[in-house]
């Protein structure tokens, strides 16, 4: 564990959420630097700890407890097991917010209420409480009651109807990005929220939406409908607007051409011994190149095949024309660059002998940069700790606590 110096030293988050976009949103104030307290379920935690093969292994090669999917998400965080269901749990986590400067949850709408949790009731006790709340649907309208998940997000988002072949089915996103975009405005908007209160203006709600957040996300696209009125169609690897913008093959597998301007096209078309194609009518401006896409791209595929991969990323690359690899998930975190930008961090993990690899913060701060000081909790690891530190609990009630299931 390293020292705690990062920007949001001193802000504590009290995390009643799990699965995903709560969880993101937490991790990357984490490492910022925020002291966050993860609460979970005695005996079950969150969820994702089970989303597995593949797990963590112990000394002996065993499977342990956490998966791949719930370390991804839960860096910088202290796990601390609290039955809701219980009275006394109830109380804790009250006693737990009154200690507390950020308050997150993931509940259906209404969740908490009946345990005394929910905004109204912690915003009268401690208003200074920045309280926030992530739904599949939002707190109000018409499917505000309805639980929300990445898929059926990406499905109702639009996103699904936008990728893929044009001829296949609707393709999801290879990654809950719908989550993961929810857990990025949920930190914005946090860190605003800290922003309003320090200039005195005290806690608020936050009602965030993984459907809300997948709509304002669709940019461009969803403002191609809202700008032609025309629904805008599956691509595959192409783009809408940008021609040509798309994987193309070669000789010995696939790259990425990602030409942006009449410059580059002429420059590419030089390159590959066909000057003719940007004074044709239908291809000497972008415009007219995204008409006649179909025949382009024809004439495009004709020229890459017939060289290496490698050819053309070194020679157009050479001439400042974008390109690259289409990497797999072992060639990116093998990566020249993203091992010089340290993006695979180790810590040490109590439940396996070797180094734990995960991914990195991107955040390059050169003042204030992101530090790594706990590695993925276990479920409950530091429910005595907190408890001690938070509420100054003794050992006869923390034994009590633990002999009634209050805790784990």
């Amino acid at each position: 564990m390293t020292t705690n110096t990062g920007p949001l030293t001193g802000l504590r988050i009290l995390d009643l959420s799990r699965i995903l976009a709560g969880p993101i949103c937490t991790q990357l104030l984490g490492d910022l630097g925020a002291d966050v307290l993860k609460v979970e379920k005695p005996g079950a935690g969150d969820e994702t700890r089970n989303w597995g093969p593949p797990f963590v292994k112990d000394a002996a090669g065993e499977d342990t407890s956490e998966s791949a999917y719930y370390l991804g998400a839960n860096r910088n965080k202290r796990s601390a097991a609290i039955d809701l269901a219980h009275p006394d749990g109830q109380q804790l986590i009250q006693q737990l917010a009154a200690q507390s400067d950020i308050f997150l949850e993931n509940f259906k709408v209404g969740g908490l209420k009946k345990y005394g949790l929910d905004y109204e009731a912690l915003h009268s006790k401690f208003p200074d409480l920045i309280y926030c709340s992530i739904t599949g649907f939002g707190q109000t309208g018409p499917r505000a009651s309805q639980a929300g998940y990445d898929l059926m997000i990406q499905g109702m988002g639009g996103i699904m109807s936008i990728t893929g072949e044009p001829e296949g089915e609707p393709m999801k996103v290879g990654m809950a990005i719908a989550d993961v975009m929810c857990g990025m405005y949920a930190a914005v908007s946090i860190l605003s929220a800290v922003r309003h209160r320090e200039q005195g203006g005290g806690g608020q709600h936050i009602d965030l939406s993984l459907l809300d957040s997948h709509a304002a996300w669709l940019l461009n696209v969803g403002l191609s409908y809202l700008t032609s009125g025309e629904p805008p169609q599956r691509y595959g690897n192409a783009h809408a607007n940008v021609v040509p913008y798309q994987v193309f093959p070669t000789s010995d597998g696939f790259f990425i051409l990602a030409i942006g301007t009449d410059v580059q096209f002429r420059k590419f078309c030089e390159f590959a011994e066909a000057p003719g194609l940007p004074d044709d009518p239908r291809f000497c401006n972008n415009q007219n190149r995204v008409k006649n896409r179909d025949a382009l791209i024809l004439l495009v595929n004709d020229l890459t095949r017939q060289r290496s991969k490698q050819h053309w990323l070194a020679e157009l690359a050479a001439l400042g024309i974008p390109v690259g690899p289409v990497n797999s998930v072992p060639e990116l975190l093998n990566d020249p660059q993203i091992q010089h930008r340290g993006m695979v961090h180790e810590m040490t993990h109590p439940l396996t002998e070797t180094p734990l690899r995960l991914l990195a913060n991107p955040l390059k701060l050169s003042e204030t940069p992101v530090s790594y000081r706990y590695p993925p909790p276990t479920l409950g690891q530091h429910t005595t700790d907190v408890l001690r530190e938070f509420l100054n609990a003794s050992d006869a009630q923390l034994a009590q606590w633990r002999e009634s299931g209050v805790i784990g």
